[in-house]
């Protein structure tokens, strides 16, 4: 029994009423809204502003890893060299030369073997007779580590 304003409103039918819902029923099942695809923006953001630092962090520290390595090799072979030889080596290119290093390393903040900075021996651990050869050996990069020290001083 259908009462006349249920007939006017258009809610009187049962036909009429499983069609709006089939209707409301796709339109909903067909996509997301708005709101849902704002959100899921917002949280896709989030995560990359976390992520991102964390990401960058880690190949610096990766970077200064490998550089603090290839420091202590290259004095261990400088203090190698002058056990054996009872002298330092007059460069670099000479601990690769005599075979204690297979390669100089590349310096992985500047990218180049060419700009380790070479000190030489001061002349109080010189004998007499001898050349001051290389005693310690830094790297040429510029700019500052993770911990704040500059590159110069590792």
């Amino acid at each position: 029994m259908k009462h006349g304003f249920q007939e006017a409103a258009g809610c009187g039918g049962a036909p009429r009423g499983e069609n709006a819902l089939a209707r409301d029923t796709l339109r909903r099942s067909s996509g997301f809204t708005l709101l849902e695809l704002i959100v899921v923006m917002t949280l896709i953001g989030l995560l990359v502003g976390i992520a991102l630092p964390a990401y960058r962090d880690a190949t610096q520290r990766a970077k200064e890893a490998t550089l603090r390595e290839d420091l202590a090799r290259m004095r261990e072979a400088i203090d190698e060299y002058h056990t054996d030889k009872g002298e330092y080596p007059p460069a670099l290119e000479d601990l690769v030369t005599v075979g204690y290093l297979r390669a100089l390393p590349q310096d992985p903040i500047s990218g180049s073997d060419g700009t380790w900075q070479i000190e030489y021996a001061p002349w109080e651990m010189v004998d007499e007779g001898q050349i001051a050869g290389v005693f310690n050996v830094r790297s040429g990069a510029e700019g500052e580590g993770l911990n704040g020290t500059p590159y110069s001083e590792w």
